[in-house]
This record gives C-alpha cells, structure tokens and sequence, in this order.
C-alpha cells in the first residue's frame, strides 16, 4: 500500500466507521499519548527498566500503527500529501547531509554502538 492509498484508506475509515476527524489539537493530543506508548516499550524492551505486569501484553508494531494512524489523520485534516511531503523531506535531508553521516566518527565501526 503507498501512502496515497494509506491516506484514503484511514479517510474512508474515519467517515465510515469513525464518524469524522477528531480536531487537530485533539489528535495532537493522541499522537503525543500514542508516541509515549511507544516510549514506553522500548524503554522496557531495549532500555533499563523492566515491564509491569500491565506493560507485558503490548506489542510494539502495533502502538507503531497507532502512531501512524493518527499521524495520517493529522495529515489528511490539514491537507497534508505525505507521499510529496516526505520526498521533499528526503531531498532536503539528502542535500544537508550529504557528506554528514559518512564523515562521523561515532558511526563507524564496532565501537559506535
């Protein structure tokens, strides 16, 4: 699925089944509780501490899509097109950091870990 039809898809979803669009300051809302979900697991999986009880059921691809979900909300309601969006953002990324990365010590080799 391309992100023009992920984006028609979750458009349809929401006037069918969802009603409509929550506003975007509500969604912002949800993105930040969805992002702290995802925080939350792999501070637990990859990080120092250790999963409760309650923490040990959730899965991580699907707090991922739950990111995803309301960030394509997001761009939908403010006529976003994340397929040109993220090309350009891309381009831009690529002209910046063009010699950026290659030329970091900290990623190169055994010890940049």
């Amino acid at each position: 699925m391309t992100l023009e039809q992920t984006q028609q898809t979750v458009d349809q979803w929401i006037t069918t089944t969802g009603v409509r669009y929550f506003n975007e300051l509500t969604n912002m809302a949800m993105l930040t509780e969805e992002v702290g979900e995802v925080a939350r697991i792999i501070a637990r999986q990859y990080g120092e501490q250790s999963f409760k009880e309650s923490d040990k059921n959730k899965d991580l691809g699907d707090e991922l899509a739950d990111v995803l979900f309301v960030l394509i909300c997001l761009a939908n309601q403010t006529g976003v097109n994340l397929t040109e969006a993220l090309a350009r953002n891309l381009a831009k990324k690529t002209q910046r950091d063009s010699q950026r990365h290659q030329q970091n010590e900290k990623l190169r080799g055994p010890e940049a870990g």
